[in-house]
């Protein structure tokens, strides 16, 4: 299906994000001539892709000849004071504003835009520079149903995304998925460190690890089966995975304990860092 958008795209902040996402509105097809990315230090795979499709790129943008359909804000949350106002200044009555911005609430961005502005709040993840991210994102109540259908065809560009009803839920959004892939990538770190513990040499248990955590990882994709059913299928009543699971499992100190822990300190800084 080719991403259609009936006005200018403007990418504001072309970082990793943000030329996942620009990279994924190429590949469905979106006209190079309607994307503008404002980014005063453009570079890596952004630049590339900008030089490649000869997209226009502005380090600032002070004036439009017609209002864009979309401004995708994908800065870092400390520099939204310092672009905001100038953006704004380029919407129009038409344009919705979309911020993967971490932590700006919906209503953080009353005090830049005029009132009954259209803002779609979303949460991608790492994994959508290969078009395998999962968003999670909320739509105020002046976003209306051809607005968040542009927004959910833009972020689908980079894989699945989800819709909420209730912003607070943002914030677990950003504990699971936002921030999951750094506890995928820190359990590949302790699996490998646990095989060095049991013999193995460094390089091999790294290896392993890495090997069986992507592998494992894309069966769960590829299949229909849920998770609790795939474990089961690879656990052996008293064999080697069922001693295993029976620590990981274990009620106090397990991981569901460990990692409901971090989930909720997770979501307990995103609430801290959103006030």
């Amino acid at each position: 299906m080719m991403l259609s958008v009936n006005g200018p795209v403007i990418l504001a902040g072309a970082g990793k994000m943000g030329a996942a996402m620009l990279s994924g509105w190429l590949a469905r097809g979106l006209d190079p001539k309607l994307i503008i990315i404002q980014d005063p230090n453009l570079s890596g795979d952004a630049a590339d892709l900008a030089q490649r499709h000869h997209l226009r790129t502005e380090p600032s943008l002070a004036r439009l000849d017609q209002p864009p359909a979309v401004i995708v804000v994908a800065v870092k949350p400390q520099l939204i004071d310092a672009v905001l106002g100038s953006l704004a200044a380029l919407a129009g009555a038409d344009t919705v504003m979309l911020s993967i911005a971490a932590g700006k609430s919906l209503a953080s961005f009353d005090r830049y835009l005029p009132a009954g502005a259209a803002v779609v709040r979303a949460m991608p993840n790492t994994p959508a520079s290969l078009g395998r991210g999962i968003t999670g994102a909320i739509a105020n109540t002046h976003v209306t149903a051809a607005q968040k259908a542009l927004c959910h065809e833009l972020l689908s560009a980079v894989g699945e995304v989800m819709w909420l009803t209730d912003e607070t839920l943002i914030d677990a959004v950003t504990a699971v998925s936002g921030s999951g892939p750094a506890y995928v990538f820190l359990l590949v770190e302790t699996l490998a460190e646990a095989g060095r513990r049991a013999g193995l040499d460094g390089e091999m248990a790294m290896r392993l690890a890495r090997a069986t955590v992507s592998g494992a990882g894309e069966l769960l994709f590829r299949s229909d089966a849920d998770a609790a059913t795939l474990r089961h299928n690879v656990t052996s009543p008293g064999g080697t995975t069922a001693a295993a699971l029976a620590v990981l499992m274990r009620e106090k100190d397990g991981l569901q304990t460990l990692m409901s822990d971090a989930v909720l300190a997770a979501q307990k800084r995103s609430r801290e860092l959103g006030q």
